[in-house]
């Protein structure tokens, strides 16, 4: 949460900010040991309109900064600099208000004795449990450069695919959205004044003009209310999607589009294999790994799968034993998972397998790209050249008969 304040600093001269907490105790607490007397704290959601609320999305933490800052703690702690003076130094110069007020924070609870992993744990939203517990590895095995250093890489790659998988869909996205913007024109705006020359003729209109004039009048006649309905459908939908009986349509469609599935199989396979690999090394326990692993998949499928893999090698199943049983596990990935626990390398066996499927994927998109973009232009010239034809055609034979 973040809250407003106002308050005198240890010179008594007046101050105010905005800090990012869990809570309002712990936001007094943070600002009182930074010698700052309160005069009044309020949350800033009772203080915000709707509109405000939507430009806070600028002010959100972007995985791309948590790339950025893990790379500078690696770096530091290298250095052997404290992890208190670490993010002082990170604070006071980061330029991002939301993760500034974090980092401010994280020191404020550092200096009162409180471990690292379990500072950042009070941010869930910039820190997951998959990171925390990573750094807490780390702590335990006094390598907090390598940890830092592992999570730098780890999620640079993570990004670099999901980036890569969002900026394919939005070509197309962008071509349909063109598309229906040319269609709605040319039906309120060019097919009226046409429509009226062909009914007015006295001819008789092929069926497929019938349609496309019929689809002229609903919009220029209801155009409004059918808006609203999109609008209305659209948040609904939305809620829908966000419910856990959406996430479950939604993981199902996912891996049911053809060519997309195949992507999204990928993704998710480069996934478990990339964050298996990354905890393992780290020195986290098989369980823990997977129970993470399950967090950060994005896929309900998947991760009720990788949860009874978990009741499996619970009972002493071998992990690869436990793979196999389930259909989304590929035949490679489960020998080479045996070999690795043959020879007592799973760790090394699933960061060949991350490394694969990453490549696959980055593959897989740009065959996307490539099959996307003469796609969408055939399309939209058709539908483009369909409205077209079916005005010009009756207006050709008008003018033939006369």
């Amino acid at each position: 949460m973040i809250f407003s304040y106002k308050a005198v600093d240890d010179k008594n001269l007046p101050t105010n900010g905005t800090i990012e907490t869990t809570n309002k105790e712990l936001a007094i607490s943070s600002l009182q040991k930074r010698g700052y007397t309160i005069l009044s704290i309020q949350s800033a959601e009772e203080k915000r309109g709707f509109f405000n609320k939507s430009f806070d999305l600028f002010g959100t933490v972007k995985n791309k900064d948590i790339v950025i800052l893990s790379k500078q703690m690696s770096t530091l702690f290298t250095a052997q600099v404290s992890a208190l003076r670490i993010f002082q130094l990170l604070s006071a110069e980061m330029e991002k208000p939301a993760l500034r007020n974090i980092l401010i924070a994280i020191s404020d609870d550092i200096q009162t004795g409180s471990s690292i992993s379990s500072a950042l744990s009070k941010f869930p939203k910039a820190f997951n449990n998959f990171y925390v517990n990573m750094v807490k590895a780390g702590e335990e095995s006094g390598k907090l450069d390598q940890t830092f250093e592992y999570l730098a890489d780890y999620m640079e790659r993570n990004y670099e695919v999901s980036s890569k998988v969002k900026n394919a869909l939005i070509y197309p996205a962008f071509v349909i959205t063109t598309f229906i913007a040319v269609m709605v024109l040319m039906l309120t705006v060019v097919i009226p004044k046409i429509s009226s020359i062909i009914i007015d003729s006295g001819q008789e209109i092929p069926l497929y003009t019938k349609v496309v004039i019929g689809a002229s009048n609903f919009l220029v006649n209801f155009g409004p209310l059918f808006l609203v309905f999109l609008v209305i459908g659209g948040f609904f939908g939305v809620r829908y999607m966000l419910s856990d009986k959406g996430k479950v349509f939604m993981s199902h469609i996912k891996l049911q589009l053809p060519y997309i599935s195949t992507l999204y199989k990928k993704l998710y396979l480069s996934r478990i294999s990339d964050n298996m690999n990354t905890m393992l090394t780290s020195g986290i326990p098989m369980i823990k790994s997977l129970e993470l692993t399950s967090n950060v998949i994005d896929n309900v499928i998947y991760e009720n799968m990788i949860n009874k893999v978990i009741e499996d090698v619970k009972s002493g199943f071998p992990l690869s034993d436990s793979f196999g049983k389930h259909p989304q596990m590929p035949g490679i990935l489960v020998a080479m998972v045996r070999v690795g626990e043959e020879t007592g390398e799973v760790g090394g066996m699933l960061k060949t397998l991350a490394r694969f499927y990453q490549k696959e994927v980055m593959n897989a998109v740009d065959t996307l790209v490539d099959l996307i973009e003469p796609m969408m232009i055939v399309l939209l010239g058709l539908g483009v050249g369909f409205l077209l034809a079916s005005v010009l055609i009756p207006i050709y034979n008008i003018s033939s008969s006369i």
